[in-house]
């Protein structure tokens, strides 16, 4: 069966529809929360066990969010007999794009996640000027970028229970 990669910019609500999608049954993984991704310091290649909160200025640009190929490859070792969905933005997913069936990208428009990011509860990101500036750089292209590459761009900006449904039919 399928291993489907979700995608999007901060704030795009993955981590919503990804519960929404849990509670009906699926088999849904949030990679950010279960152990998937990790922060990496791009200079020395090393973890980053604790990153600060926020980030100070700068640090960014030296830390990436990336994800680990042995974590996606024992996932799609174990989607035998059905879908599973993999939900996360990683830099570096170009690495694991090949374990994925699908690849489906959540997109909204940079007033809604500006909104947002400063008015979510689950975790901070987005909130520091430079995490909220960071996010807005990176959707500013989102749709275009990944309808190249042939994902399924789904409007995230309808009900959060709109979008899981969208997922899930991946049509």
């Amino acid at each position: 069966m399928p291993l489907v990669w979700v995608t999007g910019t901060s704030g795009t609500g993955k981590s919503t529809v990804c519960a929404l999608l849990r509670e009906r049954g699926e088999a849904a993984i949030d990679a950010d929360w279960e152990g998937y991704n990790h922060w990496v310091d791009r200079v020395t290649g090393h973890p980053v066990a604790d990153p600060p909160d926020p980030v100070p200025a700068g640090w960014l640009d030296r830390f990436g969010w990336r994800i680990s190929r042995p974590a996606v490859q024992a996932l799609a070792a174990t989607a035998h007999d059905r879908t599973v969905y993999l939900f996360g933005a990683v830099e570096n997913e170009n690495e694991v794009w090949d374990l994925f069936d699908t690849v489906v990208c959540l997109v909204v428009d940079n007033d809604t996640l500006r909104h947002r990011l400063l008015t979510r509860t689950t975790n901070s990101f987005g909130k520091h000027p430079e995490e909220l500036a960071a996010a807005l750089g990176h959707n500013e292209h989102m749709a275009a970028t990944y309808r190249r590459f042939g994902a399924l761009i789904v409007d995230a900006t309808q009900p959060l229970a709109d979008v899981a449904q969208a997922v899930a039919m991946r049509e």
